[in-house]
């Protein structure tokens, strides 16, 4: 059967279109498809396939999520971050999380391929076209702002779209101390509101994903 791949990627479209990829090399065969988080790891699990290709924004959480489990247990399999979205943040998240590639959207199907037959022989090396001046970018730009344990819990919970009143009672505090926290999140990514804080949180690298409706 050669190196088997699993294919996790919400739209039915890309994921149609990496599998003829995959038809055309004769070592790679694709065992199986998911099209969220959760369905990703379950297959990941029982499919056990050499290589998993997942996008990172799906429903029910980020590609990360599914590196992240896939890593946890095993050091063996390959995986590869397929997203639309490549920027710096991204290519880094991906890297901590334990990728063994990370390709952009806009490449060619056989690059992915070939991503996945790195990933099968090297998995726990990273290979990113633009790492090298990802690197450089960060070396020589400020510090992003420091959250504490507390505003960093408040900020997933404005992520996920909870309210003031919602996050202090998730967090079990009284409502001014949430909007005191909410305050200094604001204050230290620059930001006038919910939709500016996330969107600077995401470019930062302080958040994985956003509920959608926020912005």
């Amino acid at each position: 059967m050669g190196t088997t791949v699993l294919l996790v990627d919400d739209h039915e479209l890309i994921r149609q279109g990496l599998a003829r990829a995959f038809e055309r090399d004769d070592d790679m065969t694709v065992v199986g498809q998911a099209s969220s988080v959760g369905e990703g790891i379950s297959c990941w699990q029982e499919l056990q396939p050499d290589v998993v290709v997942t996008d990172l924004q799906m429903p029910g959480g980020s590609g990360l999520d599914v590196v992240r489990a896939i890593r946890t247990a095993s050091d063996s399999t390959g995986v590869v971050v397929l997203t639309m979205h490549a920027g710096d943040d991204q290519i880094f998240a991906a890297m901590e999380a334990g990728a063994s590639a990370f390709v952009g959207k806009d490449t060619r199907a056989a690059e992915v391929v070939s991503a996945a037959r790195h990933a099968a022989v090297a998995p726990r090396t990273f290979l990113c076209a633009g790492l090298s001046q990802a690197v450089m970018r960060r070396a020589t730009s400020p510090a992003p702002p420091k959250l504490s344990g507390r505003e960093a819990e408040v900020l997933t919970l404005l992520a996920d779209g909870l309210g003031t009143g919602e996050i202090a009672s998730t967090l079990y505090m009284s409502e001014s101390t949430a909007k005191t926290h909410i305050t200094h999140i604001y204050q230290k990514l620059g930001a006038a509101n919910r939709a500016q804080a996330l969107v600077t949180a995401m470019r930062l690298g302080l958040l994985d994903r956003a509920s959608p409706e926020r912005f």
